[in-house]
């Protein structure tokens, strides 16, 4: 299995190739903007090590403690944290709890103090509805990148597992010598 290091360097050498092929696919500047810093996002800070004390989970800073109750949760490469699609999907709805669980203390707070109007529903509803009719393509472009940064991750996880099964397999087993007192 590759070190942290490993991965970073993985994505950042991918990282050319997919901003042509994003580009040459899409023809879009911020298309391919938007795929690209979610591929590096994926790489360097949001993808499936998030599960251990790792690379990935050190880059949060402060906020690393976000995803100590994700580490409780998961075991390391379960198909929940390394699975295709299912480890993106997972991390983005568990950030966006977060995100949630800490806006609604502070829209709270805020309300105390202020005394502003403000409903979460008509807020949810408005803002999904918006992603969902108006930026569909910038969505999708984000979350590609997201799965793309985490699929570099899962494919390297795998060829390097591959790897080192092949090295012990090839790997000659010593010889037993057999003795005059062995019953063998």
């Amino acid at each position: 299995m590759p070190s942290g290091k490993t991965h970073d360097r993985i994505t950042l050498w991918i990282l050319p190739w997919t901003v042509c092929g994003s580009y040459i696919l899409t023809r879009n500047g911020e298309l391919t903007l938007l795929f690209s810093g979610g591929f590096l996002f994926s790489g360097l800070m949001f993808g499936p090590d998030l599960d251990i004390y790792s690379v990935q989970f050190k880059r949060w800073g402060i906020l690393r403690w976000l995803w100590l109750p994700y580490q409780k949760l998961l075991h390391h490469r379960s198909f929940l944290s390394h699975g295709f699609i299912l480890g993106t999907v997972i991390r983005i709805i568990y950030l966006l709890l977060w995100l949630f669980i800490l806006g609604s203390f502070f829209v709270a707070i805020a309300q105390l103090i202020i005394g502003f109007n403000w409903n979460w529903h008509t807020f949810i509803v408005k803002h999904f509805n918006l992603i969902i009719t108006e930026y569909r393509q910038e969505a999708i472009a984000i979350f590609t990148g997201l799965e793309l940064g985490s699929m570099s991750h899962y494919f390297s996880d795998w060829l390097g597992s591959a790897n080192k099964k092949k090295q012990k397999a090839q790997k000659p087993k010593p010889k037993v010598k057999k003795t005059k007192n062995s019953t063998r």
